[in-house]
């Protein structure tokens, strides 16, 4: 190899290395924002929000938006999405249910329902995508779909009736009843409009 050959190579090298970077800088980009746009997304389904006559825990469309996270931007993602919903409301934002806002809700009886939002998304994208990197959720089967959704249910109830034991000092019987059974019928509903919104040409994968 001739010495100009050579520095042509090396030269050739340098600009696919270049180029390699600058896409997964602008793939981390896009990912960035779309995570954002989701955190803002959940936050306004926080607003959405009515009070349950037989648990201290409101009905809102929070989980909603965790089942889009989870299927729309995957596992990490999703994940990513949920964190940064929960370190705005914590830092201030008035993002949790009915404008709540601070660290003391975390503490608080629905805490264990906000703290178990990144796990549920990261469930729910990893069944739906089988596995870490994100595809058309549209190709995926409605028992896939539904089944990862109700995993998604599950972890966030499993929390949330934890965090109610701990912060109001029920029964596991009666915080169940009151913290899983009484909010499950509006459960059916979100994963439903979900389901509706994958199967919509309103909404692609990226």
């Amino acid at each position: 190899m001739t010495e100009r050959s050579q520095d042509r190579t090396e030269h050739e090298e340098t600009n696919a290395i270049t180029s390699d970077v600058e896409l997964v800088g602008d793939e981390t980009t896009t990912n960035i924002v779309r995570a954002a746009s989701f955190a803002a997304l959940i936050g306004a389904l926080s607003y959405v929000s009515f009070p349950n006559p037989v648990s201290p825990t409101p009905v809102t469309l929070q989980v909603l938006g965790i089942f889009l996270a989870g299927i729309f931007l995957g596992p990490i993602w999703g994940a990513t999405a949920c964190a940064l919903y929960l370190v705005a409301g914590t830092l201030g934002a008035p993002v949790f249910a009915g404008g709540a806002a601070g660290f003391g809700v975390l503490l608080g009886p629905t805490g264990g329902y906000l703290l178990s939002m990144p796990f549920a998304a990261f469930a729910v994208g990893a069944i739906v995508h089988g596995g870490f990197a994100p595809s058309d959720p549209r190709a995926r089967g409605l028992i896939r779909l539904v089944g990862a959704m109700v995993v998604g249910t599950v972890l966030i109830y499993a929390a949330g009736v934890a965090g109610m034991m701990a912060t109001l000092d029920l029964g596991p019987t009666e915080a169940f009843l009151t913290g899983a059974v009484a909010l499950a019928p509006a459960e059916v509903l979100k994963i439903a409009a979900a389901v509706g919104i994958v199967r919509s040409d309103a909404i692609t994968a990226a």
